[in-house]
């Protein structure tokens, strides 16, 4: 699937909401459908002198493509396109709760020194089991593991492992990525040379994320794992990124980076759209028909990017979830996420 740069600068006029479910490899894409593919029509009139003399100011000042800086903070903040963002959380929340309650609490696991380097590990019955990690989002702000519980019941009845690590906000580590980054790649590791502590398997090891979570799981998923930990470069067997982002250019210039303490390089190496001759692993790109028009638009040309270097990418549009709802669906063996992923172990042959 291949479409042009300049089309990328539409996807801020339109208005039809339309969905694509479809693997990259080998689907054709059209203009038009380019602009479904984002839940757009092709066209949105400017009819009245109002709107055509907003539309200039706008485009006099562009920050990126043709938004100016509050269109672009807008499309990094979610609480103009998810209204009920608190509502959502707070049900992630008690839904983990519930969980417990009916399959027990994690197993507790140190991978570093630091207090908060820790897994949550919801084991399964099977031994030598798959491993499923899940990184969670908070905009690299907020957010613990303890959040993220709601899933697990879904691997665990399907004989996989559930795995949640914690790691530090990026207020505590500097304003910068790379700590992240690196405690992330560490919990990976510390999977991969002691799974068999709680029945794992090392060479089946699964990675997804969401929001920023989808961008750090796309970073592991994008390691050179030989470089970073002398480990196989096809540690990660598959990975889902949901929500995420993945080339921090216009991250950097969006109200983000007033608290990402960005430099060139980190613009550069934590953006994974530019290291994806890197990855190894059949790839999940995912986001909601009411995502905003960045978050959509990062999606598709990560996924385009993957599908072009001859990767296995499947590229997945939830129609009428937001950015929040869509990552509940996980928690459901015949939900959106729920059921890709665990088609993807199958295909890999997990049993």
């Amino acid at each position: 699937m291949f479409v042009s740069c300049d089309l990328r600068t539409q996807i801020l006029f339109g208005c039809r909401r339309d969905r694509v479910i479809g693997t990259l490899s080998t689907q054709q894409s059209t203009r038009r459908s380019f602009l479904r593919n984002l839940g757009i029509g092709a066209t949105c009139a400017l009819t009245t002198p109002l709107l055509v003399r907003a539309a200039q100011e706008n485009k006099a000042s562009p920050v990126w493509l043709s938004m100016n800086q509050k269109e672009l903070d807008d499309a990094y903040s979610q609480f103009i396109y998810a209204p009920n963002i608190a509502q959502v959380i707070d049900r992630w929340g008690s839904n983990s709760d519930l969980v417990r309650a009916r399959i027990g609490d994690p197993l507790k696991f140190s991978y570093g020194p630091a207090v908060v380097e820790s897994l949550d590990v919801y084991p399964t019955t099977k031994s030598n089991a798959p491993v499923h990690v899940f990184i969670h989002g908070g905009a690299w702000q907020q957010g613990t593991a303890e959040s993220y519980g709601f899933p697990a019941e879904l691997f665990v009845d399907s004989g996989v492992h559930y795995v949640v690590p914690d790691f530090s906000w990026i207020q505590d580590v500097g304003d910068s990525l790379y700590p992240i980054a690196d405690q992330l790649r560490r919990a990976i590791a510390w999977i991969y040379e002691n799974a068999g502590e709680f029945g794992g398997d090392s060479d089946q090891i699964y990675v997804s994320g969401h929001s920023s979570g989808g961008h750090l799981a796309a970073v592991m998923l994008t390691t050179n794992w030989m470089e970073k930990a002398d480990l196989p470069a096809d540690l990660i067997k598959g990975g889902l990124c949901c929500s995420g982002m993945f080339d921090m250019k216009p991250v950097r210039l969006s109200s983000r980076g007033k608290y990402v303490n960005f430099t060139h390089d980190m613009e550069h190496d934590m953006s994974p759209l530019h290291h994806i001759e890197n990855l190894h692993a059949p790839l999940i790109v995912a986001y909601g028909s009411y995502e905003t028009p960045e978050f959509k638009r990062q999606s598709i040309e990560f996924s385009e990017a993957a599908a072009e270097a001859g990767k296995s990418v499947d590229l997945i549009v939830a129609e009428n979830y937001n950015h929040f709802e869509i990552i509940e669906t996980l928690a459901n063996p015949n939900g959106v996420l729920g059921h890709a992923v665990l088609k993807q172990m199958a295909d890999a042959g997990t049993d």
